[in-house]
């Protein structure tokens, strides 16, 4: 197994002028970006940064961030990337728990303090080009194996604190290689990467995996659909991944301000299961691209199923099959296999499955049956093999012992045209346990009663799926993922998270 910087170099040898990465009109060669990640390196030994030390990086997108993360794997060490939105005390967490022994900090976060030994503040010049950070230059490249740590990557806590995910470079080779070949990556995918790169999403669905086959990545370093639309007309970018959000915002722009968007091939959905009146609306304002959803987690490095071109409509509420080197089984709470078409804990085994989590056996232990990662999602399996998600296990709201799955009731809102958004808990009940509530988000200049929002849904649900009252808000909490922060609402009328 080799380094990440070592496809830089393969194509800098070989190609140097090609264009790898462009960011706000500026365009970095593999020659240069070569360059870079060998100047970055000088730094990063000259620090003392040895094999095995964790760097974390506490950076918005930008090209440095690329730079410093394949710097980090070619000297050996572990990359620690963290979400620039948590507050003080939480980086601070991850610093300690991660035994972070470097920081890169971009200078506008600043004011987020430290513990790490060291911490080198990223100044707007340094974060275009990371060679000006100093430190000289060193191309030797530190041996890694399979097994050793690419990075640890922490998930979102919900009551406890986030669990660092340890990602070996196994892992991340295995779903680079099954996405090259389910995505059709070449030298000509031009990727446009908006989403935050200390997330699976943006830096791995498929991410720097188009700098293996020669690509290029287009960097936003914040997120503005207009923006994002823009750059797929200038740039003619091929492909994107998008959080739900995203995808809406980007939606509602292009149908309002259509730009010339004939280059996009694709755009992967992620964080959760797209409305189908979504999909449909996508095929429409993006006639030359396909919109393939997909399931994944931070433990697996995402993207471990894919809709397949020309089933999104046949298997439409699907969110395709998996991989060639996944394994997906649908298990009881015993971690007995289901059969096809019984609903159950959706468990992955594969190569690009974490190990567990870091210095967390007991939390590592509860995660597995056996080889099985648990991913605490209920869905089933079909007769060919395709995945339908359902709920999340902690979402699933018990009434008068009753399963309702939130994601059933929230598909039935979904097909009101006046709703934009939609979330459904479940609130407890003296009589019942716990009865469904929905959040809803309507459309600007929309109007809906709730009493037309619970006749639909008496119309296509049965009795105690209908939920037992609706609050409208004007927006839904999500994560930087996508995914609705569901315990922000159990906490908004409980005052906890479940």
């Amino acid at each position: 197994m080799s380094n990440l910087s070592r496809v830089v170099r393969h194509h800098a040898l070989r190609t140097p002028q090609k264009i790898a990465l462009t960011q706000d009109g500026q365009q970095v060669s593999y020659g240069e970006q070569w360059r870079r990640i060998c100047a970055v390196s000088g730094l990063l030994r000259a620090r003392g940064v040895n094999r095995g030390d964790r760097v974390a990086l506490f950076m918005k997108n930008s090209a440095a961030f690329i730079e410093i993360a394949f710097a980090v794997s070619h000297v050996g060490a572990v990359l620690v990337p963290v979400n620039f939105r948590l507050a003080a005390d939480e980086l601070e967490y991850i610093l300690q728990d991660s035994g972070a022994v470097l920081l890169f900090r971009d200078q506008e976060l600043a004011d987020k303090s430290s513990t790490a030994p060291v911490t080198i503040d990223v100044s707007p010049e340094a974060q275009r080009d990371s060679s000006v950070l100093g430190g000289g230059s060193d191309d030797a490249m530190a041996a890694v194996g399979h097994h050793d740590l690419l990075r640890i990557m922490y998930t979102s806590g919900t009551t406890d604190r986030p669990k660092g995910v340890i990602h070996s470079y196994r892992n991340f080779y295995t779903k680079s290689s099954d996405q090259i070949v389910d995505l059709g990556l070449t030298s000509s995918t031009r990727l446009l990467v908006c989403g935050p790169l200390y997330h699976v999403g943006a830096f791995d669905l498929p991410g720097v995996a188009v700098l293996w086959a020669g690509g290029m990545l287009c960097i936003q370093r914040d997120y503005d659909p207009a923006s994002a639309l823009d750059l797929i007309e200038r740039e003619r970018l091929t492909g994107a991944w998008l959080a739900p959000v995203m995808a809406g915002e980007m939606l509602a722009t292009q149908k309002a301000q259509p730009r010339d968007v004939s280059s996009l091939q694709w755009i992967i959905g992620g964080g959760e299961r797209t409305p189908e009146s979504r999909i449909r609306q996508f095929s429409a304002a993006f006639p030359n691209a396909r919109y393939i959803d997909a399931y994944g987690l931070t433990e697996t490095c995402g993207g471990d199923t894919l809709m397949e071109r020309g089933r999104e409509l046949e298997k439409i509420g699907s969110v395709g099959r998996a991989l060639s080197q996944v394994d997906i089984e649908i298990r009881d709470d015993a971690g007995q296999p289901l059969s096809c078409g019984e609903q159950g804990e959706i468990c992955i085994r594969g190569a690009k499955v974490t190990q567990g989590y870091w210095h967390a056996p007991e939390k590592t232990a509860a995660s597995f049956f056996e080889d099985w990662l648990r991913t605490g999602d209920i869905g089933y399996l079909d007769s060919e093999g395709f995945l339908f998600i359902t709920d999340r296990k902690k979402d699933m709201i018990i009434t008068g012992g009753e399963n309702v799955a939130s994601a059933e009731v929230e598909r039935a809102l979904f097909e009101m045209p006046q709703i934009q958004d939609a979330a459904v808990i479940g609130a407890p009940d003296a009589r019942w346990g716990e009865r469904p509530v929905t959040f809803i988000v309507l459309h600007p200049g929309q109007s809906l009663s709730e009493a037309a929002i619970l006749s639909h849904c008496r119309h296509r649900l049965a009795a105690f799926k209908v939920p037992d009252r609706v609050i409208f808000a004007s927006a839904l909490p999500r994560s930087p993922s996508g995914k609705v922060l569901k315990r922000e609402l159990r906490k908004s009328i409980t005052g906890k998270d479940r």
